[in-house]
């Protein structure tokens, strides 16, 4: 989705790694997170627009997390599930590129499903 492929390959990194081990502690961090590191510095970085700052606030009000807390992701999990519904995500990311694909809405709805993360293979059909 025009992300180049060490930002790729790092993002599938990152993913896989808590969807294995759901008990890592996670960051909560404002501005761009490790994900961010290897967005390609020839591109202007959105992980500091404006506007993902407001999502980012918006998400972490709504499950109760603050900036510069550490949390395990099985945690983050489990206030999803209790704190977040599909159509959050259209009240939340309104103003997201990424909205018109519908992988955050399915993401919690696998959340409440007890599934976690996508398979990293079930992302690339």
């Amino acid at each position: 989705m025009g992300y180049s492929e060490e930002y790729v390959a790092n993002m599938t990194q990152v993913h896989q790694h808590l969807r294995e081990n759901p008990e890592s502690w996670v960051l909560i961090v404002h501005g761009p997170d490790d994900l961010c590191a290897k967005f390609p510095r020839q591109q202007i970085c959105h992980c500091e627009d404006p506007h993902i700052f407001e999502r980012d606030a918006a998400i972490l009000q709504t499950i109760g997390v603050e900036v510069g807390q550490r949390i395990r992701w099985s945690e983050v999990e489990r206030r999803i599930r209790d704190h977040v519904v599909p159509e959050d995500i259209a009240r939340i990311c309104s103003t997201c590129s990424w909205r018109g694909y519908g992988v955050c809405e399915e993401g919690v709805r696998r959340v409440h499903r007890g599934e976690g993360l996508y398979l990293i293979n079930a992302l690339s059909r």
